[in-house]
């Protein structure tokens, strides 16, 4: 079984009390395990790495231009 990742109070004298208890050993500091990722989700990963890129390679060069340019008024308009 994992151990549990302390959760670090809000109080600052509290903090400190933990990090000095961290530091001389007194309670040990774990990071949490990350779950592996599922079958579901490295499907939807793959999808995406290349969505970009092939919506770029099906359009034509006048409309990324258009979607530049709309992209560039928004991005500079008040």
């Amino acid at each position: 079984m994992a151990t549990k990742r302390l959760k670090r109070p809000r109080d600052p004298v509290e903090l400190g009390k933990l990090v000095g208890d961290i530091l001389t050993g007194q309670v040990e500091d774990v990071a949490p395990e990350r779950e592996p990722a599922s079958p579901a989700h490295e499907f939807a990963r793959k999808g995406g790495l290349k969505g970009g890129k092939a919506r770029a390679a099906k359009l034509s060069p006048e409309r990324r231009r258009e979607i530049a340019k709309k992209a560039a008024q928004k991005r500079w308009e008040p």
